[in-house]
């Protein structure tokens, strides 16, 4: 699989979450399990979304926003963290020339 459907098809848990449809835990477990697409990334990139995923499961916790916590600003952590993902994946992709 490429790793652009990766992303589309973690955009689409994303959007998911944000709709109430899914919980985060799902997201988190789907976003870590995607070992190969963070082996084509710089290791920054997992250390990010490990430390947006450790904070999102923390705000699970919690039935309401906190201060400490606030789950739509951790999901929209995490849907900046996959453009940015998108982004650097299409500027390391080969150039094809015709």
């Amino acid at each position: 699989m490429r790793h652009s459907d990766t992303l589309d098809r973690l955009a689409t848990r994303l959007a998911d979450v944000r709709a109430g449809r899914a919980d985060s835990a799902a997201l988190i477990a789907a976003l870590r399990a995607e070992t190969a697409l963070l082996a084509a990334l710089p290791p920054r990139f997992g250390v990010a979304l490990e430390e947006v995923a450790t904070r999102l499961e923390s705000a699970s916790l919690f039935t309401e926003e906190s201060c400490s916590f606030s789950q739509r600003d951790l999901v929209d952590a995490l849907a900046e963290w996959i453009n940015h993902a998108g982004a650097k994946l299409d500027q390391n992709a080969p150039v094809n020339n015709p």
